[in-house]
Parts: structure tokens; C-alpha cells; sequence
């Protein structure tokens, strides 16, 4: 295990610091909510704000213990994997908890109701009854939208809306209905699917009220005040088609001439913002009652946001690197057989490119509540084509704050760079150089491993994407 990775990173969805297990509650906690979510680590030894490494006095003993309450305070059993990580003249202990694959962890003293913790950004969250069931099914062979609905029959789904929603694609037939799944045997009869009456229900809205997106123009960069409003109740395959047509609506192009023709520029692509609509019908949980989808187009940027956490076992990073779970594997593959949908796991890296083409930041993906929310900035905010280096703030990246980037950069491979490194490689002295330090420290652009801020051992690391340390067994 990369001990230095880990120390340079963040809290986050994947890794909690503790400074030891006089709390363990907390920990037990943590580990269950990454056990029922993506995985992650614990590392114990260090302080969670500071990040001062604090070492484990007994590591033998430590590891005996949390393994002891591992066993004793979660259900049904984890089996997490422990190691004594070796730090200068003390230790470390990481505790990896991998993604469950079978009914969710929960606490064993709360009970399966309300012991069950999920993590969503780098906090630990009491699960609802809906996020629970959803843990459940997918324990199971079946996604959500697979389940048969057995008080309805084959009446309930309109089959000319099917025909005509295929009229570009093929002809297709009733049979056609149950090799999409959108309905399947249910105890000798055949029913439709949860996923057929989504897609094609003659009164999707009686059994799935918040199945539709409802868009919005704000003035200015916050909602205190809508210009207009709608609700898309359209079939799922053409809320697509609608939720672009109201964009395009209220939003200008500009005219780019090159030099055979004209062509027109939005402020917002409509290519990413056709994946990012397709994907937010495709992955959101229509099981929760009370949150549509929803589209939101302010001065500065748009944001589209559907019901549901990402699924068990996946981080936004996995999103970035193509790896793909699709919540509704029935709606999904409609898309696909619409050809809305090229293949699993592109439309991020599409809807990345197409951003980056057009000169706008690289799109913002953000796990808020029980929802999932996805921005893009409008072109009125891009600054340049240059894509800059990550930044938890907005304030501009000077001169010397750029070669001191750049030298964290080769020293990454080689322990990271000493004050008295940077200080002698910006013609300045330490003090100047531990406040330049400080600044980008702060803004997430570095990050310091030592004891404390005055280890003269102290080493400064170039901050780069979150990487997953867990990884399936």
C-alpha cells in the first residue's frame, strides 16, 4: 500500500483520518458506511484536520482490538483487511473495508433499520428506508427497474408509444417487449417491468409520480428569483430531446465564422449536455418519492441532478475513468437500442470533451444528499483553453506559485520537497517559502506530511486526482 498516496489525499468518500481509537464508535461507524457504499480506508495514527502523522504507540494490540470490535459491533460480518504500516520510528494502521456484495452492514446494537450508514462525500450518513432497499437490490441479480409489477398486465404499457419512439430505429414487435425487459414471467402470467413502465406506461405518473424533470431558469447565479418554469413530462427517451430544446431556449449562440462556413456556438455544449440528461434518466432511482429530476439553468452555469447516490461500490473518480453501473439496466439498454446510449461508460469522457473543446472547464460531479448532481459552467466563466491545475479555489495561480507547482511535481517520485528545497530552488528564504507553502496548502493545490508543522522532516507533495486504494478483492 502507498502509505505517502494516502497521506497526500484528503478526507473524502474512499478515506477517514483518526488520530487513535479512543472514539471508536466513530471508526465502527466509517467503516460500515464504506463497506455499503465504495469502500475505503481508515487510517489510524493521524489527525483528521491537521494531518499530522501521530503514529500508533501498540500496533500489535491496536490491530487485535479493532478487529475484535469489527467482529463484535457490525452485522452481518465484515471482514475488513488490516495493515501495520511502518512511519519513521512509530506506525500506522490501515483498516480497509471493501464494497459489500450481499445485504447491507449495518451497526449491530442499532439494529438493520437504523444502523445502517452509508458515506456520501467525507461524511458518514444514517440510510432511509429508500437508500436501504436499494442497498438490498442491489445485493440481488436484478436492478430495480427489473422487478416485475404484478398488479398491472401487458395493458398498462402502450405499445404505439413504443412503435413510434423505434420508428427511426427498426420495427419491432410485441414480443420485442419481453426481450427489452420491459415485461417478464411472473408466476405463470406475464407482467410488466418496473423499467416497462417507466419507459412506455400508459399512466407511468399513477404508480411514479416524480418520474418526469422539471426545469427552471433562475436570473442570476442564485434561485431567489425563476424566470420560467417547466415541468417535462414527456416519455423518458424524449425528456431528452425537451430538456435541451429549453436550454436552447434561454441561451444565446454566438456565430463563429471560419473559412467555408458558419457555425453556431452555445455558452453551453449540447452535446455534454445531452449525455448529462441521458445519464441522469439512465442512473436515477425512481424508487424515492418526492425528487424529479431536476434541470437548472442559472447566469454562470447549468446543473442537472437526479434522485439517487451513484451505485454501490463506484466514486466519481470511477466515473471519470469510464467504469460504468447502471442503476435501471432496463432503461439503459432502451437508450442503447435507441442508440442514445454508444456504450457503457463513454458519456462522461464525452461530455468531458466536449467541455474542454469549447473552452469551459471539465464538468463537476457532486454526490449532495440522496441526489447526484452534475454542473457545467457556461462559457461566460471560461477563462482560457488551458486546462489549469486542480484548485479548490477560484483565486489565480501566480508565477511562484506555478514553479513551485512544477518542482512538487518532479519531486513526487522522490519523498516530496523540504521547505529549505523551496526556498532555495525560489531565491527566498524559508519563511517566505512556508508562506507560499501555507497558501497553496489551503487552496488544495499541496499537501503536507509530517508531525506537525514544525518537523523539520516535514515534506510538501504536489496534490493530484483522488485515487481509489481500495480496490475489490
Amino acid at each position: 500500500m502507498d502509505l505517502q498516496a494516502l497521506l497526500t489525499r484528503t478526507e473524502g468518500k474512499t478515506l477517514e483520518f483518526k488520530r487513535d481509537l479512543s472514539s471508536p464508535d466513530r471508526a465502527i461507524r466509517t467503516l460500515v458506511a464504506f463497506a455499503n457504499t465504495a469502500g475505503g480506508t481508515v487510517l489510524i495514527g493521524v489527525e483528521d484536520k491537521t494531518r499530522n502523522v501521530i503514529g500508533v504507540n501498540d500496533p500489535l494490540l491496536e490491530e487485535e482490538r479493532i478487529a475484535n470490535l469489527v467482529a463484535h459491533l457490525i452485522s452481518p460480518q465484515l471482514v475488513p483487511e488490516i495493515e501495520i504500516l511502518p512511519w519513521r520510528k512509530t506506525y500506522l494502521l490501515a483498516i480497509h473495508a471493501y464494497p459489500a456484495w450481499s445485504a447491507p452492514h449495518y451497526l449491530t446494537k442499532l439494529g438493520p433499520e437504523a444502523g445502517v450508514f452509508v458515506r456520501v462525500g467525507s461524511t458518514n450518513r444514517q440510510a432511509d428506508p429508500a437508500i436501504i432497499a436499494e442497498l438490498k437490490r442491489n445485493a440481488g441479480v436484478e436492478s430495480y427497474d427489473e422487478y416485475a409489477v404484478p398488479e398491472l398486465n401487458t395493458e398498462a404499457l402502450d405499445f404505439a408509444l413504443a412503435s413510434s419512439l423505434f420508428a427511426d430505429v427498426r420495427k419491432i414487435t410485441r414480443r420485442d417487449l419481453q426481450t427489452l425487459k420491459l415485461t417478464c414471467s411472473h408466476r405463470g402470467r406475464i407482467a410488466p417491468t418496473v423499467g416497462g413502465v417507466l419507459l412506455i406506461g400508459s399512466d407511468r405518473f399513477a404508480r411514479f409520480p416524480d418520474a418526469y424533470m422539471k426545469a427552471a431558469r433562475f436570473e442570476g447565479t442564485t434561485r431567489s428569483r425563476i424566470i420560467d418554469m417547466q415541468e417535462i413530462r414527456t416519455s423518458l427517451p424524449r425528456v431528452v430531446d425537451d430538456a435541451v430544446a429549453f436550454v436552447e431556449k434561454h441561451t444565446s449562440r454566438a456565430a463563429v465564422f471560419g473559412n467555408v462556413r458558419r457555425v453556431d456556438r452555445w455558452p453551453i455544449p449540447l452535446e455534454a449536455l445531452r449525455e448529462i440528461v441521458i445519464n441522469s434518466v439512465i442512473h436515477a432511482d425512481y424508487s424515492q418519492i418526492g425528487g424529479p429530476l431536476r434541470l437548472a439553468l442559472y447566469d454562470d452555469r447549468l446543473e442537472v441532478e437526479n434522485p439517487g447516490l451513484l451505485p454501490a461500490g463506484v466514486t466519481v473518480e470511477d466515473l471519470k475513468q469510464g467504469i460504468s453501473k447502471p442503476r435501471n439496466r432496463v432503461i439503459a439498454r432502451f437508450f442503447h437500442e435507441l442508440n442514445l446510449v454508444e456504450q457503457w461508460g463513454s458519456g462522461v469522457r464525452r461530455m468531458t470533451d466536449a467541455c474542454l473543446a469549447a473552452g469551459l472547464p471539465e464538468p463537476e460531479f457532486e454526490e449532495i444528499a440522496t441526489h447526484f448532481r452534475v454542473t457545467l459552467r457556461a462559457a461566460s466563466r471560461a477563462l482560457s483553453n488551458i486546462r489549469r491545475l486542480p484548485s479548490a479555489s477560484s483565486k489565480r495561480i501566480d508565477a511562484r506559485d506555478s514553479v513551485v507547482l512544477a518542482l512538487l511535481a518532479t519531486h513526487g517520485e522522490t519523498g516530496g520537497a523540504s521547505t529549505n528545497e523551496v526556498a532555495k530552488h525560489l531565491g527566498v528564504t524559508s519563511r517566505t517559502a512556508r508562506s507560499v507553502l501555507a497558501r497553496l496548502i489551503v487552496r488544495n493545490l499541496a499537501a503536507a506530511v509530517g508531525a506537525s508543522p514544525n518537523d523539520p522532516q516535514r515534506r510538501y507533495f504536489l496534490v493530484g486526482r483522488e485515487q481509489k486504494t481500495v480496490r475489490n478483492p
